[in-house]
Order: C-alpha cells, then sequence, then structure tokens
C-alpha cells in the first residue's frame, strides 16, 4: 500500500515542527510538504497531498480548513477555537464535501482523552467538579479546548442523570476568582513559563475527592494521537470530534 501523502501548514511552530519529524518519521506516510503557517494551502495540493494537518490559529484555520476541502484533500485540525457555532460551519462544510474527512481533536495526547473520558464517567457521582488547566503562556486562548469540551462532556452527564449544580454559595468574589463558567462548571485558567499542557478535573462529595490529572511533559506524546487521526481520517468521510471514536472507546460517536 502507497504512504498517505501528508502536508503540514504552520509547520515552523512547535506543534508544526514535531507532526513533521514524526510524519517523516512513519514508514505508511509521507511527507510532501511543509507550509508556514501563513502560506497557502494551495502548495498542499500543488505537492499531491492527501491530508493536511493544520496547526495554525483559530482566525486563520476556517479559511485553510474550506481551501482544503475546496482542493480536495482531508483535514487532521489541531488548531484551538473551536466552539459550537464554528463547528455547525464545519459540519456544513462536510456536508458539502462527499467523501472528504475532517478530525477535530481538542487534544492529540491520548492520556488526556481518557481523563475526558474517566471524567464523563464520574460526573454524575459527584456533588461537586471543578476544572483547573495549566498551559505556557504563549497560549492565546482561555479556557483550552480541551478544557472546554471536559466541561462540555461532564455537563452532559450531570444533565442526563438529573444531577443538581454544585453548591457554591460565594457571594462576593473578584472577577474570575470562580473561574469562568462552561455549561455551569468551574474552569481555572493557569498560565505559567515552563508548563506545556496539564488538566485536573477535581471530583468532591462529602468526605472524599477525586482528583483526575493529566500532564503532557512534551509534544512527542501528542503524536500517537496525531498519526492515528492521518491514518484515520481518509476513511471517515465528515467530521469527526475528539480522538475517542478513533481509539475505539466504547459509546464514542
Amino acid at each position: 500500500m502507497s504512504p498517505i501523502k501528508v502536508a503540514v501548514i504552520g509547520a515552523a511552530g512547535r506543534m508544526g515542527q514535531q507532526t513533521c519529524r514524526a510524519v517523516a518519521g512513519a514508514d505508511d506516510l509521507e511527507l510532501v510538504a511543509e507550509i508556514a503557517q501563513n502560506g497557502s494551502v494551495d502548495d498542499a495540493a500543488t505537492r499531491g497531498a492527501e491530508v493536511v494537518v493544520d496547526f495554525t490559529r483559530p482566525d486563520v484555520v476556517m479559511g485553510n480548513l474550506e481551501r482544503t476541502l475546496a482542493l480536495g484533500m482531508h483535514a487532521v485540525i489541531g488548531t484551538s477555537g473551536f466552539d459550537d457555532e464554528r463547528l455547525a460551519l464545519v459540519l456544513t462544510m462536510a456536508q458539502r464535501s462527499s467523501g472528504l474527512g475532517i478530525v477535530i481533536a481538542p487534544n492529540f495526547a491520548v492520556g488526556a482523552v481518557l481523563l475526558m473520558r474517566f471524567a464523563r464517567e464520574a460526573a454524575a457521582h459527584f456533588t461537586s467538579v471543578e476544572i483547573v488547566e495549566t498551559h505556557h503562556p504563549d497560549k492565546v486562548d482561555a479556557p483550552s479546548g480541551t478544557a472546554v469540551h471536559t466541561a462540555q462532556l461532564i455537563a452532559v452527564a450531570r444533565s442526563a442523570a438529573a444531577t443538581e449544580s454544585p453548591p457554591d454559595a460565594t457571594s462576593s468574589a473578584l472577577p474570575g476568582a470562580r473561574g469562568a463558567r462552561v455549561d455551569g462548571i468551574p474552569v481555572h485558567s493557569v498560565r505559567l513559563r515552563g508548563a506545556v499542557a496539564h488538566e485536573e478535573v477535581i471530583f468532591g462529595n462529602t468526605g472524599e475527592i477525586l482528583t483526575l490529572r493529566h500532564d503532557s511533559l512534551d509534544r512527542a506524546g501528542f503524536m500517537p494521537g496525531v498519526l492515528l487521526a492521518i491514518r484515520q481520517v481518509p476513511s471517515r468521510p465528515g467530521l469527526t470530534v475528539g480522538l475517542e471514536s478513533l481509539l475505539g472507546l466504547p459509546g464514542a460517536p
């Protein structure tokens, strides 16, 4: 079987560089184009790419995706900034692009995906829950896409189980002291030099606390998930959000 031809846009960035090295080192993949963040997706098509991996910025990723699909290439996206409104637009793009696949992952670390799954399972069994996410200070968005996705999964699980809102008697607070609210779940963002990507989900009941934590210490840890998405996206037409179904987790969409 011929290797899958891959182009990386945002190739000069930290995740882009790591992705280029991982693709180049995989026997079943071929790196055909390394495109700068402000480069043209057309270069990927010119080089014969079948899959475009995008690690750019929220303000350019939608235009990149539209052009990628127009040129008949599959897309794997690690760029953040995909809220419900954007995902609805992407779904419309996918429906217009018959046979092409799009994978958008809030996090490509397998451990982070499992943390989200475990958090969803625990959500209905605890009275209180809060999320703390920590990233490097060069990250442009807060909360992180991973934290937002985690909070959404928790909120859906709690709603399905008719779990009451977490108690909070705070009546006076400085702005932001209790974090942002994502579907009713408090999310706290920390930005520290030296950090890479870290998430902690803290559940509480009377007499017990459950803490789920994942730490990404090196961007190499994201690469198994990125390569998995590249390998599977050609056989997954339409939109896939997250790695859950790619990993074969029970009940994944």
